[in-house]
């Protein structure tokens, strides 16, 4: 059995339960899979990837409503969106492990633990919706914000270690205190539930954006690239979403950045 391999099928089910239950199942399976040192071959066109359900609908990210958490049903589409992006994070995952040859095989078992703890999040607040809110994922439209950065650094394993865990994941850690403190302060009892599992995943979330700050920045050095100097014109030649503040400084420096780059963080 070979774990690219494997991992590329696993990108591509649809049925977000399966995909959930394949990476958790995969990690725990890993010691069993040999790793190839090219990638698998794709038998189906790019645009066909990641596997995904028919709902939600899929909107840009100006169209997705946003609601209030004081209200029940606002914390329902909140708790779906997040839902949304921890999906998004499982086939994230997947795709740095299929796509990117010549990597030490941590980096590979490192993205499969990834993809793991993704799918966990996925699942709590997949039942967090069904306990406390009788509704499911895909019950509302969502965005397709990651993946799409995703594609515009298919082809540059650096852009992409710059640019998804240590960008666009990285706001998560800015994000998740905001919005816990929003849910704690209506004091209702699906809220706080929530926020326990917001707990969970900013603690676990820390870990995957230091695993790409890791692999970002031993790339740099081995391409002989300043990490610094070369992030501002990744994020400048694929676009990358503007950060704003306020920043989780504590949760950045546990995740690997450094005290340059928090600075900068601060003056953009």
């Amino acid at each position: 059995m070979e774990l690219r391999h494997r991992a590329l099928e696993v990108l591509c089910l649809a049925d977000p339960e399966k995909k959930a239950a394949a990476a958790i199942d995969l990690h725990a399976q890993k010691a069993l899979y040999s790793i190839a040192e090219t990638a698998p071959t794709l038998r189906i066109p790019e645009s066909e990837l990641p596997g995904r359900p028919a709902r939600p609908e899929l909107k840009h990210h100006t169209a997705v409503a946003r609601r209030s958490p004081a209200t029940l049903e606002g914390r329902a589409v909140l708790i779906h969106a997040i839902a949304h992006i921890e999906f998004n994070a499982i086939n994230l995952a997947l795709d740095a492990i299929w796509r990117f040859d010549g990597m030490p095989e941590q980096y590979y078992h490192d993205w499969l633990q990834v993809a793991a703890e993704e799918a966990k999040h996925f699942r709590l607040l997949r039942d967090h919706l069904r306990q406390h809110h009788g509704q499911d994922y895909g019950d509302h439209p969502a965005h397709q914000g990651l993946w799409t950065m995703c594609e515009k650094t298919a082809g540059d394993i650096v852009a992409r270690m710059a640019l998804v865990p240590r960008t666009l994941e990285a706001r998560g850690l800015d994000a998740t205190p905001q919005i816990q403190n929003k849910l704690r302060n209506t004091h209702a009892t699906d809220a706080l539930a929530a926020c326990d599992i917001l707990d969970i995943i900013l603690r676990e979330e820390v870990g995957h954006v230091a695993i790409g700050n890791h692999w970002y920045r031993w790339l740099c050095e081995k391409n002989g690239l300043d990490p610094e100097s070369l992030y501002l014109e990744l994020t400048k030649r694929h676009e990358a979403p503007r950060l704003r503040p306020p920043f989780n400084e504590k949760a950045r420096r546990a995740a690997g950045f450094t005290a340059t780059e928090i600075a900068w963080l601060q003056q953009i």
